[in-house]
């Protein structure tokens, strides 16, 4: 039985990350001058946020490939074709996951980042590394759906996912601006880095949106993705397994932490 009988103009807009997650996109959050939803509109929210959860529930026991909307419906108590009056088609629950678990993990991030002291820089990289491990950890199916192998005939959408995915990249490229304007950058020959080869790589990603006001060249872009694609890379091995078994994968991942740190926070001096 279908548990709502709404129409789409009650729907809040398509993709929004459910406010149950605790997530925080860019948005001040709820207008306090708006009319509150109305009854149908708020059953609506809910019967979405159920779908989400059971969803989540099946990437966890049966992956992103085997997500079936009819399972979901079939937990849910609901007749299969009541689903499809929330949701589409199982793409477009596989892409209000993505953009769900990609905001839960910027919330996360970005609260441990903004805990500490702006001028600590060392500290808010490794906040923002530590929350990246922990909420990884917490939550394995989220993280393989958005930094694992692509689900077999989905592409996201770029439109819709971009802001999310990008997210934590923007905090990364707020902290690697700062780290600039501190004098702190490395020596990218330390890195091996040169200009040239960088500016061929990833000069053209300065034009993206999230480095509006940042002054960043091809050069230091490189060492924070380099920076990046290690920390990533150490909570990935992590998350799957990848070394085997590993004596501590704490202390391994704080000597990793602190590789990365070292691409792109050179030491104070005193």
């Amino acid at each position: 039985m279908d548990p709502l009988d709404a129409t789409s103009a009650d729907t809040p807009s398509a993709g929004r990350p459910p406010r149950s997650r605790g997530a925080t996109a860019p948005d001040p959050g709820p207008d306090a001058s708006a009319e509150p939803l109305g009854k149908r509109a708020r059953n609506r929210q809910a019967v979405e946020a159920d779908i989400l959860r059971v969803a989540r529930e099946h990437l966890a026991t049966d992956g992103a490939a085997a997500l079936s909307l009819r399972a979901v419906a079939r937990d849910l108590g609901m007749v299969s074709s009541g689903i499809y009056r929330y949701v589409e088609s199982r793409d477009e629950l596989l892409t209000r996951l993505i953009i769900d678990s990609y905001w839960s993990l910027a919330t996360t991030v970005r609260a441990a980042h903004d805990a500490v002291a702006r001028e600590d820089l060392e500290g808010r990289w490794d906040a923002l590394g530590r929350a990246l491990r922990s909420w990884a950890l917490e939550q394995p199916h989220d993280f393989a759906l958005i930094y694992g192998s692509p689900v077999p005939d989905y592409a996201a959408p770029a439109e819709r996912t971009e802001e999310a995915g990008t997210a934590v990249l923007a905090l990364l490229v707020t902290l690697l601006d700062d780290v600039r304007k501190a004098g702190r950058l490395p020596p990218p020959e330390h890195l091996g880095l040169v200009d040239a080869r960088a500016r061929q790589a990833v000069g053209d990603l300065l034009e993206a949106p999230m480095f509006t006001g940042a002054r960043l060249d091809a050069t230091s872009l490189a060492q924070g993705i380099a920076a990046w694609t290690l920390l990533l890379g150490a909570v990935t091995s992590e998350v799957f397994s990848q070394l085997g078994p590993v004596p501590d994968g704490a202390a391994l991942f704080d000597c990793l932490l602190a590789a990365s740190r070292s691409c792109v926070i050179s030491p104070a001096r005193d």
